[in-house]
């Protein structure tokens, strides 16, 4: 047996040994529906939004529009960040064959008559520069003025972050601002601004597969599997003006740090650890922006990005089979399963012991019937699929003024949309 398969063999015996994997089960196939929603008949309430182009959606966001007098909201529009390249160049999961296709962004507006989709015209940008994006986060408007838009860019050389603006006058046309690099981003992948010009970012891997044969992908994947607990969080502050970068370490040690947010009272950071299946709670030093571990909570699958509502409830979206989402990727399937759900804060932190706490008992497969529940935290699904209702969860958002929930896919066509409904 060659050598690179030897290790990957080890690899893969570690990982099932490993406690949270077998644990948590995402080795093991559950039997989901083709599709449950927990606030309707998943037939009669959810729709997939299409446009041609508009696939492989990673990320998506709220970009508000509010009342600078009154801070409320006055419109929600979503945006995506779409890659329909993903499964010839993707620098977390492999390959990278084919870094030439560009990816997109895309708006959709929930309030819109029209059924769809519109793509965002990168004005400006440079001709020869790649484009993938993952993580995106943009500032509200207010009062119509132009918001700051961050964008995870995956490039074939090394993986930046690019700033535009974008405008509710002209909210078709995102206008190049500048690319943003730095020695700290080795791996980035999800963005939480803490202001217009600053933000946390992950950093999902220490090693990554840009390295050479035969460290990629064999590091790579070994901290994945293993759930090592080698990446970290950083905080940018940026200087708008000239775009020099203030960096500062916020969490060192996460196991494959992914998805982050902030609480709607700036208190909480949230970072999905997917590594270890979990999501870990962090009180913010708003001075030095260092993160203090308070919560963690443990999902039922490898979670991806997360969000917080205006409520203070967090969605988490992820992948719970990974072997069918390999396969996926490598074009040897095309359904691999969804799950969503949502982590509030229990009024009253349970008595009984954890493991008695039984959550969720209405979904097809309960987070419960996975994962042990917390005292502290109470995990709930809102979206359930074996992957031919929609697949591949990477990303959910909960519109608290209208109760809505958009879920985009990592190898999904579309955006689900599920509006409140009879159940």
């Amino acid at each position: 047996m060659r050598p690179v398969l030897t290790v990957s063999f080890l690899i893969a015996a570690l990982a099932w040994w490993r406690g949270e994997v077998a644990k948590n089960c995402i080795l093991i196939k559950s039997d989901f529906p083709t599709g449950y929603y927990a606030e309707g008949a998943y037939e009669d309430t959810c729709q997939t939004v299409k446009a041609e182009g508009m696939k492989f959606c990673e990320d998506a966001t709220f970009w508000e529009f509010k009342d600078s007098t009154t801070n409320d909201v006055l419109q929600r529009n979503v945006l995506l960040s779409c890659d329909p390249g993903r499964q010839e160049w993707n620098t977390v999961m492999g390959p990278l064959l084919d870094p030439e296709p560009h990816g997109s962004l895309w708006l959709y507006n929930p309030a819109s008559s029209a059924s769809t989709a519109e793509r965002i015209t990168l004005e400006g940008y440079p001709a020869k520069h790649d484009f993938h994006p993952l993580g995106i986060e943009i500032y509200p408007s207010f009062n119509g003025n132009a918001s700051n838009l961050f964008v995870v860019n995956h490039a074939r050389a090394r993986t930046t972050i690019e700033q535009f603006t974008l405008s509710p006058t002209s909210p078709l046309k995102a206008s190049y601002v500048r690319t943003i690099t730095s020695p700290y981003f080795i791996s980035p992948n999800s963005i939480a601004l803490t202001s217009p010009t600053s933000f946390y970012v992950t950093n999902d891997h220490l090693f990554t597969r840009r390295l050479p044969f035969p460290f990629a992908p064999v590091l790579p994947t070994a901290e994945t599997m293993l759930g090592l607990p080698l990446s970290w969080v950083g905080h940018v502050s940026l200087d708008d003006a000239s775009g020099e970068l203030e960096h500062t370490f916020s969490k060192l040690g996460v196991a494959f740090a992914n998805g982050v947010s902030i609480s709607p009272d700036g208190k909480v950071v949230a970072v999905a650890a997917t590594g270890a299946n979990a999501i870990g709670f962090y009180k913010q030093n708003e001075a030095t922006k260092t993160l203090e571990h308070t919560h963690n909570v443990p999902v039922p699958f490898s979670p991806d990005n997360i969000a917080f509502t205006e409520d203070g409830d967090l969605v988490v979206a992820g992948h719970p089979h990974f072997l069918s989402l390999v396969k996926v990727a490598k074009k040897k399937s095309t359904t691999t399963p969804s799950w969503v759900v949502s982590i509030s804060r229990r009024e009253i932190e349970a008595e009984a012991a954890p493991f008695t706490i039984k959550d969720d008992l209405k979904a097809p497969v309960p987070v419960s019937s996975k994962v042990s529940s917390v005292a502290s935290h109470q995990v709930r699904t809102l979206f359930q699929s074996d992957g031919a209702g929609f697949g591949s969860s990477t990303s959910g958002l909960v519109d608290s003024l209208t109760g809505k929930l958009f879920v985009t896919g990592l190898y999904e066509k579309g955006l689900l949309v599920c509006n409140p409904g009879p159940q």
